[in-house]
């Protein structure tokens, strides 16, 4: 089972899956965080990232805001994530999961919901990754 079939208890009813919020981010930060030792995956890194998916989120909540544009993006995002990747910034394990993340959103309800499990994901990394 995937991420995001752990974060929905039933996607159609909208029904999420409160403990993905904490025990699934928190155990995906616990993993990230251990998988490239002290030259991958760093805070800061990651959280360019989060901060992109946030404020594309936030664009989204906007009236009358373009999201083909938004969805345009967030898949971008793809391209940069797996640029780190190649240059050895970020590990295979985060990319992976970010773009399981990334390719789930279909509407404002699905980057919504991403963007608020990727907001406790770095919460709990941050506790794993506090100095780097």
């Amino acid at each position: 089972m995937g991420i995001v079939e752990k974060i929905w208890i039933n996607k159609e009813k909208g029904e999420l899956n409160p403990l993905a919020f904490s025990e699934l981010a928190q155990n995906l930060a616990k993993k990230i965080s251990e998988s490239g030792g002290r030259n991958k995956n760093k805070p800061s890194q990651i959280r360019k990232y989060y901060d992109t998916i946030f404020k594309l989120n936030e664009r989204a909540k906007m009236v009358g805001a373009n999201f083909n544009s938004i969805l345009v993006e967030l898949n971008r995002e793809l391209a940069l994530l797996y640029y780190a990747l190649g240059r050895e910034k970020v590990t295979e394990e985060f990319v992976k999961m970010m773009e399981e993340l990334i390719k789930s959103v279909k509407n404002s309800e699905d980057l919504n919901v991403i963007t608020q499990f990727l907001e406790c994901f770095m919460a709990f990394y941050k506790c794993y990754r506090p100095k780097d």
